[in-house]
């Protein structure tokens, strides 16, 4: 046999397009890309987490009712550079008490009484930082002082002096007297009294009694004075296990308040739930369906404004015994306006200004305004 030749057969040379430094610098370029779309994205579903979030608490509202300027839900808005306005604040100025209510979120933690005129010199502070309404509560505000004469100055400081809108106080109405009225009515919008049952029984074990004193006679008492001096008066109910079964509406339509503002039992660490709280408020709790069942009820009262624990949590602008605002939520408080000023104080409230319109925190809150029948 003949030798055949057979051609070899190579395989063809591949030369890569880039240098293996060039290759090196593009996969490093193209990290870096990546990394930057990532960070890009991230930012982005944050935002729109954050608007989304905004757009279905103002779709719960009834967005005629929020002011042009609200759109955020913390003390400063983000989207405007915008502080809250401080318009409704509760000053707690005491936390002593003659009642032991079994869930009480402001407990006597301290005995702390600021001088008058250091309060006084706060309340102008939070009148020049836009204060329309102040609260005046506690622990039990007719405690301290001769014969309610502490709150009673703050009351007409705050009406004759700084002309505040609407001046209120919230009450157990144990240590009201009819001389207190005499004295300072006219200078007082609203008293609201904390009533959360007409049952003796259920009072003593709620811890809403002091002594021997009967705490419906004292609500009595004080409303009938709220007619004779032209106050306008309101009620506090606080749903809980003890009363969480009872029907109001007969006594409540026979008191007429001009605003019954019924709340859901609220467990706050440190105050009345926790190792270091004085208070074990978990035994009073109730459940929402409970707490709903209760709203219910009672719907035909055409005054009821209810509160869930939802609702409440910072949205109230809580302001303590030693001018700090707190967190509604934690009660972490912020340094004293008297210090720092309003704007930075307020910084740490952690206040909830959308929850605090969509609750109904704004309404008809001077006594002029509401032109009652006395």
């Amino acid at each position: 046999m003949s030798n055949v030749s057979v051609p070899r057969v190579t395989s063809p040379s591949f030369q890569l397009p880039i240098s293996a430094q060039s290759l090196t610098d593009h996969v490093g370029l193209r990290a870096l890309v990546v990394t930057f779309l990532v960070t890009v994205v991230s930012i982005y579903y944050i935002v729109r987490r954050r608007r989304r979030a905004n757009d279905v608490t103002l779709r719960r509202t009834d967005v005629t009712s929020l002011p042009d300027d609200v759109s955020g839900d913390t003390g400063s808005d983000v989207t405007t550079g915008k502080r809250a306005v401080p318009e409704s604040v509760n000053y707690h100025f005491t936390r002593q008490c003659n009642y032991k209510c079994g869930f009480c979120f402001h407990t006597a933690k301290t005995s702390h009484l600021m001088p008058l005129d250091d309060a006084k010199r706060g309340l102008r502070l939070l009148k020049e930082a836009g204060m329309k309404k102040i609260n005046f509560s506690g622990g039990e505000p007719f405690l301290p002082g001769h014969h309610g004469d502490y709150v009673g100055e703050m009351v007409k400081y705050c009406k004759q002096s700084l002309g505040v809108e609407s001046v209120s106080i919230v009450s157990n109405g144990s240590l009201v007297k009819e001389a207190w009225f005499q004295k300072y009515g006219e200078f007082l919008d609203i008293l609201a009294i904390s009533c959360d049952s007409f049952n003796s029984d259920t009072n003593r074990a709620i811890g809403r009694q002091h002594g021997s004193r009967d705490h419906v006679e004292s609500l009595r008492r004080v409303r009938q004075w709220c007619a004779q001096y032209k106050v306008a008066f309101k009620m506090n109910t606080v749903v809980n296990a003890y009363n969480k079964h009872e029907d109001l509406t007969q006594e409540i339509q026979q008191l007429n308040p001009c605003r019954w503002k019924v709340f859901q039992c609220l467990l706050i660490d440190g105050e009345n739930a926790g190792e270091d709280a004085k208070r074990d408020a978990e035994k009073f709790q109730v459940t929402d369906e409970e707490f709903q069942t209760f709203i219910d009820r009672h719907s035909t009262i055409a005054c009821l404004v209810r509160e869930n624990t939802s609702e409440m949590r910072s949205s109230y602008l809580i302001v303590d015994e030693y001018m700090r605002f707190l967190d509604g939520a934690t009660k972490q408080s912020s340094r004293s306006i008297l210090d720092v000023g309003v704007a930075h104080a307020m910084d740490a409230a952690n206040f909830d200004e959308v929850m605090f319109f969509q609750r109904g925190g704004k309404y008809t809150w001077s006594k002029a305004a509401m032109q009652l029948e006395w």
